[in-house]
């Protein structure tokens, strides 16, 4: 029988993505852009009215530059400008539709959005939840077992941790390990100087983990490994960064995940919630109706929308 699954939105990454490629003439009714916020918006409705999720829950980021990670390494994802305060407003706009859909909303000021999704999945197969991870995210495919799935849901590709070896080269169990070794310049971890993708991927599946590769580090030169004697040297100099990396590559899965319900069960939607972002956020009403549907709930056009629908008023 399968088991009941538990849609896990990387909400940030989505965000992100409608912010650099939506059009900004978008405005909310302050004037404010709200480009991001449509974006989202269309993102989640056709995830919602496609899969009709019974149990979601809809990770932000918060911890921009609070996470625990930046007081492990400052220079944590510094490579990264500061949000504009047009994006820190959006983001608040997307945290309220979420919810105010009735879905379950994470965020945290010293976790991120990968650190409540690895929690929420952890707490949800004690339920005997799948995951569902809905993101393009590499770091993600370190939470995948047994019959989870991660989905791309711009390109529509889907894959268990079976797949994760096709694509990165390593088991999905390895993924920590492997960004340790050869870093990620995403977040500005630096990895071990001179250990590359390849040859991190060579050293994983020969000793299986990094642990176990900085225990017999003697064995390394001996490797048929082009460079073999110079990473090994690479790692002994290098021990400490990289365990140091593996702390800021592993996702926590002890995030306190607030008021949120263990099942993460979607939630009846709030109304009046919608209702006033449709009209703060200046939702057309195709978008309007959509919304109204998603929730649950009965849409009556106002005067102006209705005449625009029918056609007597200019698109």
């Amino acid at each position: 029988m399968t088991r009941p699954t538990l849609y896990l939105v990387d909400a940030s990454l989505y965000v992100f993505r409608a912010w650099h490629s939506m059009p900004d003439q978008f405005r909310d009714a302050d004037g404010w852009p709200s480009n991001a916020v449509h974006g989202f918006a269309r993102f989640l409705l056709e995830l919602v009215e496609r899969e009709r999720p019974r149990h979601i829950a809809v990770a932000f980021d918060e911890a921009l530059d609070s996470c625990f990670r930046n007081a492990l390494y400052p220079a944590y994802k510094a490579n990264r400008p500061p949000a504009p305060e047009e994006l820190r407003r959006q983001f608040a706009h997307c945290k309220a539709l979420a919810g105010a859909l009735g879905l379950n909303v994470l965020a945290h000021g010293e976790y991120e959005a990968d650190d409540l999704i690895g929690s929420a999945l952890r707490g949800a197969r004690a339920l005997g939840h799948r995951g569902l991870i809905v993101s393009a995210d590499k770091d993600l495919s370190q939470l995948l077992e047994a019959d989870d799935e991660q989905w791309d849901f711009a390109r529509g590709q889907r894959w268990g941790a079976a797949g994760v070896k096709a694509r990165h080269g390593v088991d999905a169990r390895q993924i920590a390990d492997y960004l340790a070794l050869c870093g990620d310049a995403v977040d500005n971890i630096p990895g071990v100087p001179g250990i590359g993708a390849k040859t991190a991927a060579v050293l994983l599946a020969h000793f299986g983990s990094l642990d176990a590769l900085l225990a017999r580090v003697d064995e390394v030169p001996f490797l048929r490994l082009r460079g073999a004697a110079q990473a090994a040297a690479r790692l002994r100099q290098h021990r400490e960064q990289a365990l140091l990396c593996r702390q800021l590559t592993t996702i926590s899965c002890d995030a306190p995940l607030g008021d949120a319900a263990p099942s993460f069960a979607r939630a009846a939607a709030d109304a009046d919630a919608v209702a006033g972002l449709c009209e703060q956020l200046r939702f057309g009403p195709l978008t309007r109706r959509r919304l109204y549907a998603a929730a649950g709930l009965d849409y009556t056009p106002p005067a102006a929308d209705a005449a625009w629908e029918e056609g007597a008023l200019p698109a």
